[in-house]
């Protein structure tokens, strides 16, 4: 076990962990911010989503040993009131069915909108084939990113 100082979400906590436990187990099940989800554990699905400086990554993937003094952002950290122009896309297209797929969606979204505020079908279309939905709701989430690149973006 180390100590572990974290910066997620603008603040800083220091957990005591293995230092090759994997991100999303850590802030889970030691921070508490449940909105990030596992899904594969071998980062092929992407529900477990965050952003490591702005870059989205898979934290299913990612030990908390590799992540230093970078700067986390889970789906709880996109927005103060949930009023990310994502989020508020997401609601206006009536996105989620189960919803367990959507934070990490959000978040991988959040990041091609904010390196190309006005991305193509085609780049999104690319940007997200990794983020997989088991209840098909692509159409709508690709509706969600051009509603949300055409709002005053916060990304």
């Amino acid at each position: 076990m180390a100590t572990v100082e974290l910066h997620i979400n603008t603040r800083k906590v220091n957990i005591d962990v293995d230092p090759d436990m994997p991100l999303l187990w850590a802030i889970r099940d030691f921070v508490g911010l449940t909105g990030t989800k596992y899904g594969c554990g071998i980062g092929q699905c992407g529900a477990c989503t965050v952003h490591l400086d702005g870059n989205a990554i898979r934290s299913c993937s990612v030990p908390v040993s590799v992540v230093g003094s970078q700067k986390i952002t889970t789906i709880e950290g996109l927005s103060e009131k949930g009023d990310h122009p994502l989020q508020l896309a997401w609601q206006q297209e009536d996105v989620p069915q189960c919803g367990y797929c959507q934070a990490g969606q959000i978040m991988n979204a959040a990041a091609l909108l904010r390196g190309n505020a006005r991305p193509t079908d085609s780049e999104i279309t690319t940007a997200m084939s990794g983020n997989l939905c088991r209840c098909g709701t692509y159409q709508r989430i690709h509706k969600a990113i051009k509603t949300a690149s055409t709002m005053n973006s916060k990304s």
